[in-house]
């Protein structure tokens, strides 16, 4: 897989999984070409990316792509706390 396809199999996997999940109430969707990439990267026939979506929910997600067993394993976070240290 290469890395344009990898990037959007992943925005169509956080799309389908965030729209599976939002608050029905909210009428909201997520349209994979709304989903952003934060950061990516490619190692021999592994992939990794983190990705966002424009909700303000405060989640992230990671995408990982197994070239071995050719799968895609999806984590989801929720951003709790910033908290700023000084390091003077």
């Amino acid at each position: 897989m290469d890395n344009q396809e990898f990037i959007e199999k992943c925005k169509e996997i956080v799309s389908n999984y965030t729209n599976n999940r939002v608050d029905p109430t909210e009428h909201v969707t997520v349209a994979p070409h709304e989903v952003y990439v934060v950061w990516c990267c490619k190692t021999l026939q592994n992939n990794k990316a983190l990705l966002s979506t424009p909700l303000s929910d405060g989640m992230y997600y990671e995408c990982t792509y197994n070239g071995d067993k050719e799968e895609i394993y999806l984590d989801a976070y929720k951003k709790w706390e910033n908290i700023k240290y000084d390091v003077k």
